[in-house]
Order: structure tokens, then C-alpha cells, then sequence
């Protein structure tokens, strides 16, 4: 622990993998005694954060680092193509598109929460058709083996935003685009930039594959490690919460 604290490291418990299971708010940190960490990253962050147009403009930067994001994974995983996922679907490419195209012109938070919506929407449907997933409804209580594989990679996803903003040191309640009085809020934003990339077409292809729940488990933890998602997390909330000082 000396020699931890020395360093800056940052101790936690968690669920097996990296990320808890069921919740992202699971992680407590233990901070070393020797705190010396950065505190660029929610100096920056509170900078913009008080300001409404300010922190919408992060809201939207986060949406198109999220849409590339998915563009990119969905191009590159060669697994994801074999089971019948292609970025250039035209039914994919249009809500993309459409959902681009919205983003600049929305004018608060909730017009980005409700596009976003849509969006997804249009991402369940084409999985559940890609994999024959026939009458698909998502329900956060539906005791079908989709809904609950997208519950628990949600979750997974929510583990690795919660670590995030712990090791930067940015407050869970800062959000940017999900409700700025819910508890953990910015967690939610942070997932969102993996979840559809990665956590939605896995939910389905597995529960096509009728794979266990530690058997998805660690196909999403093992995809979170091979598309970077983690790395990729750091890199947009550190961006954001330095854009506004290099501008």
C-alpha cells in the first residue's frame, strides 16, 4: 500500500473482469494518502459546466465521438460481420445519418436524449432482425434472455464510465445530457459511448447462441478489451473536460 500511495494509485473493489455486475456505484475507491492527482480534469469540467450552452455542446461532442464509435467497431470486428452486422446496411447508414444530422440542431439536452432514443430504437430493431429475434420489446424488467443480456452488459458498461470519472476525479452528478438531478447521472452519459457499439449487438448474437449469463459475461468483457473501451472513455471525458480550456 506504501508504495501504492506513492505512486497515485487508486485501489477499488469490484466484480469479477474489472467491472461489477450489478451496479456501477459498486466501485469505492480508497484514495492514497499521498493524493497528489491531477485536478485539471474537474477544474476543466466545472469550467463549462455551470454554463447551459456549454455543457449541450459537450453533450453533442460525446454523441458524435459515440456514433464514430460505433462506425468504427461495427467496420473493424470481423465477428460482428460473420453474424450478419454491417455499418453500410442502408437500414444502419439512414439512422446514422438521420441521427447526425440531428444532433447539431438540437436545442437542449432532452432533444438529444429523445434522438438518441430513436436511434437506438432503430438499432434494436435491425439486431433482432439480423439475428431472428422475433417480437423483440425492450423492457428493463422483460425476463427474456435478450432483454436480460442488455441489462447486464448496461451494467457492465455503467462499471467502466463509474471507474472513468473515479480516476479522473469528476463527480458523478456533473452530467451532460442525462437528468442533472440523478444521482450518478454523468455515469450514464459516459456508458452510453460503448453501449450501442458494443454491449447491444452482442446482447442479441448471444442470446441467439443461447450462451449463459457468465458466458456473455465474458464475451462483452473480452470485446471491452479488444475495441479499447475503457482507453476510449479516458480519452473523451478528458478531451471534454479540457476543450473548453484550449479554446
Amino acid at each position: 500500500m506504501r508504495m501504492l500511495a506513492s505512486a497515485g494509485v487508486l485501489v477499488g473493489f469490484c466484480g469479477g473482469g474489472g467491472t461489477p455486475l450489478f451496479s456501477g456505484s459498486e466501485i469505492e475507491w480508497l484514495t492514497p494518502q499521498s493524493e497528489y492527482r491531477p485536478t485539471e480534469y474537474i477544474q476543466g469540467w466545472l469550467k463549462f459546466w455551470f454554463d447551459d450552452a456549454q455543457r449541450l455542446s459537450v453533450a453533442k461532442r460525446f454523441q458524435h465521438a459515440r456514433v464514430q464509435y460505433i462506425q468504427h467497431i461495427w467496420d473493424k470486428d470481423r465477428e460482428l460481420k460473420a453474424e450478419n452486422f454491417f455499418v453500410d446496411d442502408s437500414a444502419i447508414a439512414s439512422a446514422i445519418d438521420g441521427y447526425v444530422n440531428g444532433i447539431d440542431t438540437a436545442q437542449k439536452a432532452g432533444d438529444l436524449l429523445q434522438r438518441e432514443a430513436l436511434l437506438t430504437k432503430q438499432l434494436y430493431r435491425y439486431a433482432a432482425k439480423t439475428t431472428q429475434y422475433s417480437d423483440f420489446t425492450r423492457d428493463h424488467q422483460g425476463t427474456d434472455i435478450a432483454n436480460g443480456f442488455l441489462n447486464h452488459g448496461n451494467y457492465l458498461a455503467y462499471g467502466l464510465a463509474a471507474t472513468t470519472l473515479w480516476v479522473l476525479g469528476i463527480p458523478h452528478g456533473f452530467a451532460v445530457m442525462h437528468g442533472k438531478t440523478r444521482r450518478g447521472a454523468l455515469v450514464f452519459d459516459v456508458a452510453d459511448l460503448v453501449k450501442d457499439a458494443i454491449v447491444l449487438p452482442w446482447a442479441f448474437v448471444c442470446a441467439k447462441e443461447k450462451m449463459t449469463e457468465q458466458e456473455f459475461r465474458q464475451q462483452i468483457l473480452q470485446k471491452f478489451t479488444e475495441h479499447k473501451a475503457l482507453d476510449f472513455m479516458f480519452e473523451q471525458v478528458k478531451q471534454q473536460a479540457l476543450h473548453e480550456n484550449q479554446s
